[in-house]
């Protein structure tokens, strides 16, 4: 499970003030958006026996998935799924990636929702959803154990676009993976002005998802790109980073501390996104 506590505008993008520091977007502390109701935003992996995904597919496919369910207009002004989206981000945010083969994912596919495929993977996102409300379809699908591999070595990343890096000595089962990459993927989305987010998805939110060599990853973690960082609730040490967010428009504005021009992200109080599992 996963958790950011980010504040947003009505139309559930990050709002356009600084937050008082008493409830930074960026704190791991306890904040006013802990008394607010709690929601959860669902994802499932298919993953057949026979057939499962490469993981770094699993893991772009996720970001992806993500990265859609943000931008998709029932999300929002007065869209069917807008409502659950702006709950769920002026809360606690929350990602659960649970897996499903056979019967169970033709189920979870019978709810609305988004799926989005890969080179094989499929991942499919649901609208938010409280935190104790889950359709009995997802709530029987399993959490924990969701692991794959890299049967071959994946492609270089492209390094002219859309990057995710991963925390090189860290290691995270693939259902922990594919939650911080969503909320890497989220992060950017939040950074970026309204064109710069027309421009991701009109190209289908391309992206790449590695991890770098250490020296580099050390680089990263202080250049200004939005860091996603760990609680430690599951699996690894509180505190930990996990993945920093990098896309060719922030770049720039990370080594100048600048803002988007047109409906990105302000600066924040603290100037490191964080998100906390």
């Amino acid at each position: 499970m996963s958790e950011d506590d980010t504040p947003v505008s009505p139309s559930g993008h990050p709002a356009t003030s600084s937050a008082p520091a008493t409830d930074s977007p960026f704190r791991s502390g306890r904040t006013s958006r802990d008394e607010a109701p709690q929601y959860v935003l669902p994802l499932v992996v298919h993953i057949e026996k026979a057939a499962p995904p490469a993981r770094t597919d699993a893991l772009r496919t996720a970001a992806r998935a993500v990265l859609v369910m943000l931008s998709d207009e029932r999300s929002a002004d007065e869209g069917e799924w807008a409502r659950a989206v702006r709950d769920w981000q002026d809360a606690r945010i929350r990602k659960v990636v649970r897996r499903a083969r056979g019967a169970e994912w033709r189920k979870a596919c019978a709810l609305p929702g988004i799926t989005v495929t890969g080179e094989c993977a499929e991942v499919r996102v649901f609208p938010p959803v409280p935190l104790d409300g889950w359709p009995k379809e997802l709530a029987k699908l399993q959490v924990s154990g969701t692991d794959l591999d890299d049967p071959e070595p994946p492609a270089a990343p492209d390094l002219a676009g859309p990057v995710l890096w991963l925390n090189p000595e860290l290691d995270m089962s693939a259902g922990k993976a594919m939650a911080q990459a969503g909320h890497g993927a989220q992060l950017a989305w939040w950074e970026l002005s309204d064109t710069e987010r027309k421009a991701w998805r009109e190209a289908g939110f391309p992206l790449s998802v590695t991890a770098p060599e250490a020296g580099r990853w050390q680089e990263l973690t202080v250049s200004g790109l939005p860091v996603v960082r760990d609680a430690g609730f599951t699996e690894i040490a509180p505190g930990s980073c996990t993945v920093v967010a990098d896309h060719p428009a922030l770049r720039g504005r990370a080594m100048s501390g600048g803002r988007a021009a047109d409906g990105g992200a302000p600066d924040s109080p603290d100037r490191e996104p964080q998100i906390n599992l």
